[in-house]
C-alpha cells in the first residue's frame, strides 16, 4: 500500500467525523473570507493607492478647502496633477435610496484616475455636453434599473441647491471600471454647475486628489504640503487614500477589530474541535501506528502521516469555505462592497497551512511519542 493511498485509508476511516471536521473548517475559513474581503472592499481594495494623495481640512472633513488651491497644489514641481472633488450625498425617491455624487473638473480627474474608472473620450465627450449631465458607475446603474437618457432627481442631505429644488441630472453614460473590484457605486457630476447653483460653500472643495511624480515619495510631498498651508486660513491633512478610507471607515466603526476579533474566536474554536478530534484519532490508532512502526516506518513519516491527515481536511474545508466567500461576493450587493480579491484570497492560504501545521502539530508528536511495545501492548 502506497503512502497516499493509507493516508488517505485514515482520513476516510470515519467519514462522518472527517466531514464534521472538514465543515468546521469550512465555517471558520467563510468567516475569514468574508470579513477579509468587507474590509478589502470598504478600503478600497480596487482603487486605494498608497502613492496618491488625499487634501483635507486639517478641522476635519465637514470643513472645506477653497477651490483655489487646487491650482497652488498643482502648481507644486512635485506634483503630477491635483484634482478637487465636492461630494453630494442624497437620496433618490426615498430615504432609504441612498446615493451620491462626486462633482468634479473631468479633464483633471481624468488625468488621474480615468484608466481606473474606465472614463473614455466618448464618456468625457457626453459628460461636457450639457452642465447638468452625469456619469454613473455600472454598479449604482445596475442597482437602480437606470437608463442612458434618463433624467433622475437627488434630494441632498446637505448640499442644498439655492432654489431648493433637488439636483436634476440626465444620465449620459455609464462608466464601468478597470477592474471588478474598483468602486462605481457613484455618479460623477460636473463641478461648474453644481457650484453656480448650490446655496451655500461656493467655490470650495470637500478635497483634493493628488498624484505625485514618478519617484517622489508620497509621504514627503504629503509633508510638503501641508507645510505650505500650515499658517493659511485653511490648513491642511495630507495622507494617502488607502489611509483616508480607512480613517473614513473607522469614523463609522473600527470594523477591522470586529472582524478580527469574530475570525479570532472562529478559528480558536475550531482550532480546538480539530486537534482534540486528531489526538483522540491517534489514541485511536496506537495499536496500528506501532504495527507501522514494526513494519519499518521511521518517526519522520509517522508525524508526516498525521500532519498530512490534517493538512487534507484543512484543505478541504478551507478551499470549501473560501469558495463560498468568493461565490457570496457575486451575490452581494455591489453598495456593500464586498471583494474577496486574489490578495485576501492568498492570505487566506497561508493562514489555513499556519493552522493545519499547528492543529496537527500536537497529534503527531503524540504519535511519534508512542513507544511501539506500547502500542503493541495496546489491544
Amino acid at each position: 500500500m502506497s503512502f497516499l493511498r493509507l493516508l488517505h485509508r485514515n482520513v476516510w476511516r470515519k467519514p462522518f467525523r472527517t466531514l464534521l471536521m472538514m465543515l468546521s473548517v469550512a465555517v471558520a475559513f467563510l468567516v475569514y473570507g468574508l470579513g477579509q474581503g468587507f474590509l478589502a472592499g470598504s478600503q478600497g481594495a480596487g482603487g486605494a493607492d498608497e502613492s496618491r494623495l488625499v487634501v483635507q481640512s486639517r478641522n476635519g472633513s465637514a470643513q472645506p478647502l477653497p477651490q483655489a488651491m487646487v491650482a497652488r497644489i498643482a502648481a507644486m514641481p512635485d506634483v503630477a496633477a491635483a484634482a478637487a472633488s465636492a461630494r453630494i450625498r442624497g437620496f433618490v425617491t426615498t430615504e432609504t435610496n441612498v446615493a451620491a455624487a462626486s462633482a468634479v473638473d473631468p479633464e483633471a480627474m481624468a488625468g488621474i484616475m480615468g484608466a481606473e474608472l474606465g472614463l473614455t473620450p466618448d464618456l468625457l465627450a457626453a459628460l461636457g455636453a450639457a452642465r447638468d449631465n452625469v456619469l454613473v458607475g455600472r454598479a449604482l446603474m445596475a442597482a437602480e434599473g437606470w437608463r442612458v437618457g434618463q433624467r433622475i432627481a437627488l434630494t441632498p442631505f446637505q448640499m442644498k441647491r439655492a432654489d431648493g429644488a433637488p439636483w436634476s441630472f440626465e444620465i449620459a453614460g455609464t462608466f464601468a471600471g478597470a477592474r471588478a473590484d474598483v468602486d462605481t457605486y457613484f455618479m460623477i457630476a460636473r463641478y461648474d454647475y453644481v457650484n453656480a447653483a448650490r446655496a451655500k460653500g461656493r467655490d470650495t472643495v470637500d478635497g483634493i486628489l493628488v498624484q505625485p511624480r514618478p519617484n517622489v515619495s508620497p509621504g514627503e510631498l504629503a509633508a510638503r504640503i501641508d507645510a505650505a498651508f500650515r499658517s493659511s486660513a485653511a490648513p491642511t491633512r495630507t495622507q494617502s487614500e488607502k489611509a483616508f478610507l480607512e480613517a473614513l471607515i473607522r469614523q463609522i466603526a473600527d470594523f477591522g477589530l470586529i472582524v478580527m476579533a469574530v475570525t479570532t474566536a472562529s478559528f480558536v474554536t475550531f482550532l480546538m474541535i480539530v486537534a482534540n478530534t486528531m489526538a483522540f484519532a491517534v489514541r485511536e490508532r496506537r495499536f496500528e501506528i506501532g504495527v507501522l512502526k514494526v513494519l519499518g516506518f521511521s518517526g519522520r513519516r509517522v508525524l508526516t502521516l498525521v500532519l498530512g491527515e490534517t493538512l487534507f481536511v484543512f484543505l478541504a474545508g478551507g478551499a470549501a469555505g473560501l469558495g463560498l466567500a468568493k461565490f457570496a461576493e457575486g451575490l452581494a450587493p455591489a453598495e456593500l462592497g464586498l471583494a474577496v480579491t486574489p490578495l485576501v484570497l492568498a492570505r487566506a492560504v497561508l493562514v489555513l497551512l499556519a493552522l493545519a501545521c499547528l492543529s496537527g502539530l500536537a497529534p503527531a508528536l503524540l504519535a511519534l511519542r508512542t513507544s511501539t511495545a506500547n502500542a503493541l501492548r495496546s489491544r
